[in-house]
């Protein structure tokens, strides 16, 4: 009975030591893991979000870029992270397509890290060469379908967010595109712009200053609904297509354990940070709509990209790179 009632106790010290720990966060700067390199999409919406951290909690919220792997070398390294609330991740959804496109990974995104806020979302624009006669979705699908096989798509690479994208968009419309996989964005846009392919899924940042210039022809947007970035483009599920949504989101994780009133405090303050003028304004103007989610949205939202993406990947046998 005496043990029984000395380990009640000194369970109960350790709770109230976590507590206390966890009410008295941070008392220490945290690092934020970015898993993709320094200009980066994740990297850019990051840098827009962690000076404000830093103001609110009185203490660094220092950027750590750790690219590679697809974004999975700094996935990893953050689930493998003690979970104390001094080490975050900040990753884009390729995150969630990742755990279906590559079978040996070193962790399980639903199991080994728990989602804080998704801060921003940004889809893709549907864009092609001035070349192209057609003016909407439905005229490049009437196209696709009398030309099988001979319209051309550029991709930042397979098994990337753009080539899911352009993969689902040709599994619903029913026509046969053939893939041209880049090293990036920069050489596939250079190839777009050149008319040596045909079409391509885009972030609304990359190629939004072409569209304008009218060196590209932009159709649509890929969202569910028509992006603050780019308000004039009607989304695909507007312009034939019912349902269609393919984007990407930016959003914050900590590995799994890590005390849930730190997670619930930080959901908050990023919520908050988010619905402010000055990081709404910024955020739009790099071409992101700003979202701020519940820690309960961002679960759902991983489970449907997982199970989303797992079904394109197998039915277009898409391999990694």
């Amino acid at each position: 009975m005496l043990n029984i009632v000395r380990i009640s106790a000194l369970t109960a010290g350790a709770l109230v030591a976590c507590a206390a720990a966890a009410q008295n966060y941070p008392v220490k700067p945290v690092r934020v893991i970015v898993s993709f390199p320094p200009g980066s999409g994740a990297d850019i919406v990051c840098r827009t979000i962690t000076p404000r951290l830093t103001e609110a909690y009185g203490q660094q919220f220092v950027v750590d870029n750790r690219a590679g792997a697809s974004g999975n070398l700094g996935s990893e390294l953050a689930a493998r992270a003690v979970p104390d609330g001094y080490t975050l991740l900040f990753t884009p959804a390729s995150v969630a397509s990742s755990q279906a496109l590559y079978t040996k990974l070193g962790y399980n995104l639903q199991k080994d890290l728990e989602p804080i806020s998704i801060i921003a979302s940004a889809p893709f624009v549907l864009v092609v060469h001035p070349s192209l006669p057609v003016k909407n979705v439905k005229d490049l699908i009437a196209m696709a379908k009398a030309k099988p096989g001979q319209l051309l798509y550029a991709s930042t690479g397979n098994g990337g967010s753009p080539h899911l994208a352009a993969e689902l968009f040709k599994m619903q419309a029913k026509i046969d595109i053939v893939h041209i996989p880049y090293k990036g964005t920069p050489p596939a846009v250079t190839d777009l712009i050149a008319g040596q392919v045909s079409m391509m899924f885009a972030n609304t940042l990359s190629v939004l200053p072409y569209v304008n210039s009218g060196r590209l022809r932009a159709l649509a947007i890929s969202s569910a609904k028509r992006s603050a970035a780019a308000p004039q483009l009607p989304t695909i599920a507007e312009t034939g297509m019912p349902g269609f949504e393919a984007s990407t989101w930016f959003g914050m994780l900590a590995p799994t354990g890590t005390p849930k009133d730190i997670v619930v405090r930080l959901n908050g303050e990023l919520r908050k940070i988010v619905q402010t003028k000055a990081v709404n304004d910024a955020l739009i103007a790099q071409g992101a709509d700003p979202i701020g989610s519940t820690a309960d949205e961002f679960q759902a939202r991983i489970k449907s990209d997982i199970d989303k993406w797992t079904r394109t990947i197998k039915a277009a046998n898409v391999q990694a790179e």
